[in-house]
């Protein structure tokens, strides 16, 4: 049996059919490598961002753009992305304040705000994220305004001019957020509670102010009827004044026709002395009277 000596180990023939094997692994082992880094590079080449966020492009930690919804791409290993909403949110807070006459109160608020599309490069510039933004700017501010415009209220103003101090408390906020890159909704004041002590005197100082205003609405109407009532009496005396005038005229009518039918009737007996004899004979009946006085005459005996 006869040996290849080119298969031995240690020949020349066989050192170099092992180098290029070993080249060709070297090969296959760089094209697997550079197939597993292009496709990592292009998984990362994109960016997916939400309707209700804004993406924040970084390049090796520069600001270089915003991203809109949507499907987007980016730089492979250069380029990261910091999400931003733009959705409505709210902070809830609770705090201790002093009324304008010194009494504590217990509070809680609520602030709303948003970012608009337009300062969402501005907020991560300066703030970074949005609760960077709540603890640095928001609450702070908040916490000021609530406490300043409330200490311009007296206790009993500020539970009877809620809404108002509401009112306040909001304008006050958007001229202190003025500049900065949010937009406030609204500030609400849900609760404000004093020490039960104060409470049960401002209940009882309410109820005596009700019943102050009662009483007087009472005599206000006391004295609109006695008014009413004097109106009433003014108007009826002036009305029986002139049935009674009315009454006297007539009668005073009455006397001076009658007198003046007995004026006229004397003129007619002085003129006519027989007309009392005809009105005698126009109302007799026809009958003698049937018995006499003695020394009396009979009627009509003149009559020829």
């Amino acid at each position: 049996m006869s040996v290849d000596k080119n298969s031995l180990p240690g020949s020349k023939a066989f050192s170099g059919a092992l180098a290029g094997r070993l080249t060709g692994l070297k090969f296959l082992g760089l094209g697997l490598v550079l197939f597993l880094v292009l496709l990592v590079a292009s998984m990362g080449s994109f960016l997916q961002v939400d309707q209700g966020e804004r993406g924040v492009v970084l390049r090796n930690g520069k600001l270089v753009r915003v991203a809109e919804p949507g499907l987007d791409f980016k730089v492979p290993f250069f380029d990261s992305v910091r999400k931003i909403s733009v959705r409505d949110h709210t902070v809830r807070m609770q705090l201790e304040a002093y009324s304008f006459d010194q009494q504590s109160a217990s509070m809680v608020a609520s602030v709303t705000y948003r970012v608009p599309e337009g300062d969402v490069a501005q907020l991560y510039s300066e703030y970074g994220s949005l609760e960077a933004l709540e603890a640095r700017l928001l609450e702070r501010k908040a916490l000021d305004v609530i406490k300043n415009v409330f200490g311009k209220y007296t206790a009993a103003q500020s539970i009877q001019n809620r809404e108002k101090l509401g009112g306040d408390i909001n304008d006050a906020m958007r001229v202190s957020l003025e500049g900065a890159p949010l937009q406030m909704m609204g500030v609400q004041v849900e609760e404000v509670s004093f020490s039960q002590a104060y409470e049960q005197s401002i209940e009882n100082r309410m109820l005596a102010q009700v019943q102050i205003e009662t009483t007087r609405q009472q005599k206000e109407t006391a004295s609109i009827q006695a008014e009413i009532q004097v109106v009433q009496a003014e108007a009826e005396a002036r009305a029986q004044r002139e049935r009674y005038m009315a009454e006297a005229d007539g009668i005073k009518l009455r006397g001076e026709a009658e007198a003046e039918a007995i004026r006229a009737k004397s003129q007619a007996l002085a003129q006519n002395t027989n007309l009392v004899n005809l009105n005698a004979v126009e109302k007799w009946d026809g009958k003698l009277p049937q018995s006499l006085i003695p020394g009396s005459t009979l009627p009509f005996i003149g009559l020829r």
